[in-house]
């Protein structure tokens, strides 16, 4: 247990700082904000992009971790979906939005530093391949699902070209390319622009958790508790759990990869989740979601590392 504590609890120790300077005033929540403007734009991409680019590209192209990471947290949207359909009633907008926080991990700020003190610099390949699912196929979905439901008039191919045009812009998505391209073509990068993104690679970390804990303060549970239960549950104990079942037809992957599948999968839902809630009305809930399941991940995180 011991042993379990000295991976999680610095992680959250950090999340607990961030809280702590953000609700003293210590550091403005806009200042928060552009630290999470500066890890999610720079520091995470130069962080993919500098592990990419130094491995070959038989490392990287890893079919059967994202068929099995695709396919469950697809299984888990699915499941999430028509049960705030169907047990809670709730509209096309609001239900794809709950289910986008059952099956959309912080794999970046939160998963991330996790799984490299458990599993070491080898884990940012599964990072890759995760933020490749998450941005690609699962928020994508939900983006166009909660579109529809909110029926603005606007057509599927137009929410497809949105969407379509956020991805080519995402700076995630396009160091996850570069860094294919760098190691397809077995290119080095010249030594100063090397040590230039390796430290803002550095930096990406502890910023991160930092921010975490900053975009808790000030959000609120009251008057939500059937929802935020039903999608905190979701996340950190559905997910999961799914991601285990699906493993189990793919034994000969990596273990390495495979813890780093579970432990991404068990984290909570990503940082910037009221945000997306934001246009279709659903940020207090998306807010209420974030805090509740970054608490209580501190637990059941914990909880899977001493099985792992």
């Amino acid at each position: 247990m011991f042993d379990v504590l000295s991976v999680t609890l610095p992680i959250f120790l950090i999340v607990i700082f961030g809280y702590i300077a953000t609700r003293l005033n210590v550091v403005a929540k806009s200042d928060v904000k552009i630290l999470g403007a500066f890890v999610i734009k720079f520091a995470l991409p130069a962080l993919v992009f500098r592990s990419l680019s130094q491995r070959s590209f038989s490392e990287i192209a890893n079919p059967d971790f994202l068929i099995v990471y695709a396919a469950a947290s697809l299984s888990t949207f699915l499941v999430a979906f028509a049960t705030a359909r169907l047990v809670g009633g709730k509209s096309t907008t609001a239900s794809a939005l709950q289910a986008l926080g059952s099956s959309v991990s912080n794999s970046g700020f939160i998963g991330y530093p996790i799984a490299f003190l458990v599993l070491g610099p080898s884990v940012v390949v599964a990072l890759a391949l995760s933020m490749m699912v998450e941005n690609i196929l699962m928020i994508p979905l939900g983006l166009i699902l909660a579109e529809i439901g909110s029926n603005d008039g606007k057509t599927l191919g137009a929410l497809m070209r949105g969407v379509a045009g956020r991805l080519v812009r995402n700076p995630l998505i396009i160091a996850i390319f570069a860094g294919m391209v760098i190691s397809l073509s077995g290119i080095k990068l010249p030594t100063p622009l090397f040590r230039a993104v390796d430290m803002m690679a550095q930096a990406s970390g502890a910023l991160a958790l930092f921010y975490v804990g900053g975009t808790l303060v000030g959000l609120r549970v009251k008057g939500m508790f059937g929802d935020v239960g039903r999608v905190v549950a979701g996340k950190l104990f559905l997910h999961p759990t799914v991601v285990f079942l699906a493993l189990l037809f793919v034994p000969g992957l990596d273990p390495n990869l495979r813890k780093a599948m579970l432990i991404f999968s068990s984290v909570p839902v990503i940082t910037i989740f009221p945000l997306l809630g934001l246009p279709y009305h659903q940020e207090d809930m998306c807010a209420a979601v974030l805090m509740v399941a970054t608490i209580l991940s501190f637990f059941t995180i914990s909880s899977l590392l001493l099985i792992l």
